[in-house]
């Protein structure tokens, strides 16, 4: 298969240069030279601000930069790393993979850039000439969202929790400029909010061929819009952000409800997860004991601090730091999760 590579540069700011891959590729060389202007075209189109620099065709190939782990049959997963965003990491922050069937492959989640989107889908390509049917985003944060334009040029459909939709449309604008403040211009160039095409309300089958995902739209726990997938032949469930390993958990909806969610799903047998951050996999339910374990501590805490009689600003300098010693990046997270668990918990 050939990709349509294009020079890209920021018309307002020439020196902002970057390489960008256009789904999909084609069968030969001929055909991706034969369309490349009318797709170029396109393409710019609809990223205004941007200016062509020129464009190539060649074989497509995986960057070895961005390893895959295979944690079960025909389960890929892609390790994100420990930070908050900046341009040395181009947003790959969170576990992102995909699964492969008989007929299809789903992608989970697409990454914090277009960028990472593209290095995920160059994977996907070395390992299988199966289409990309579906990208399942599993809630609306930025590091897992904003490369699914990548997969929608490829032909896939995005799907998500019903509520994922409605956020994401409140957010986009925020996402994209925070995201462009912390990673840089290169990192986000082509960059932007898509939509979900489908909502999941209670539980969503996709057939991938011979091997079925079960979606499952959660109540409001790490947001108001988590979803999980669990695919039947393995027993792997990818349960994104409703777990953290090693990196600090972040409270965007609801601790009672996360807590409460993550007790009934320990109810359900799985082989494995598949974290939202950490390893690749993790054994079940004790994969989820270290968040669990967070979230309860802080909701403690908390609570003790409101019996007390403490004001928030001087709660929040001291909650949750039982468990600083078991989490990166708690410095960067602690303090805003400390905050939302004193605003919900001080009304209880």
């Amino acid at each position: 298969m050939f990709e349509l590579v294009l020079s890209l540069c920021l018309a307002a700011d020439p020196s902002v240069c970057a390489e960008r891959r256009i789904a999909p590729a084609v069968a030969d060389e001929e055909a991706c030279h034969e369309t490349a202007d009318m797709r170029a075209a396109a393409w710019l189109a609809a990223h205004p601000g941007l200016a062509l620099a020129g464009w190539t065709c060649g074989p497509g190939a995986p960057d070895p930069r961005f390893a895959i782990a295979e944690v079960a049959e025909g389960i890929h997963v892609h390790r994100g790393r420990h930070d908050i965003a900046r341009p040395e990491n181009a947003g790959d922050l969170a576990n992102i993979g995909f699964i492969v069937g008989n007929e299809a492959v789903a992608v989970i989640d697409a990454g914090g850039t277009r960028a990472v989107g593209e290095a995920l889908l160059a994977s996907i390509s070395a390992t299988t000439d199966l289409p990309v049917r579906w990208v399942i985003l599993t809630h609306m944060h930025p590091d897992h969202v904003l490369g699914a334009e990548v997969f929608a040029e490829a032909g896939a459909r995005i799907i998500g929790h019903a509520k994922l939709a409605r956020a994401l449309a409140a957010r986009a604008e925020t996402y994209e400029a925070n995201m462009l403040r912390l990673a840089g211009p290169q990192a986000m160039l082509g960059t932007r909010v898509v939509l979900p095409e489908e909502g999941v309300e209670g539980v969503r089958e996709i057939d991938l061929g011979g091997r079925v995902l079960e979606l499952a739209a959660h109540p409001t726990a790490h947001t108001d819009n988590d979803l999980s997938v669990f695919d039947r032949q393995t027993g792997t469930w990818w349960v994104a952000d409703l777990v953290f390993a090693e990196h600090t958990p972040a409270i965007d909806g609801s601790i009672r409800g996360w807590i409460a969610e993550l007790e009934a799903m320990r109810a359900r047998p799985a082989a494995r997860i598949v974290p939202g951050h950490g390893p690749a996999a993790l054994p079940w339910p004790g994969g989820s004991d270290a968040t669990l374990g967070y979230l309860q501590a802080l909701a403690g805490e908390t609570r003790a601090a409101i019996r007390r009689g403490e004001t928030m600003n001087e709660a929040i300098r001291h909650l949750g730091e039982s468990q600083r010693g078991n989490w990166e990046l708690f410095d960067e997270f602690n303090p805003r999760n400390a905050s939302a668990a004193f605003q919900e918990l001080e009304w209880e």
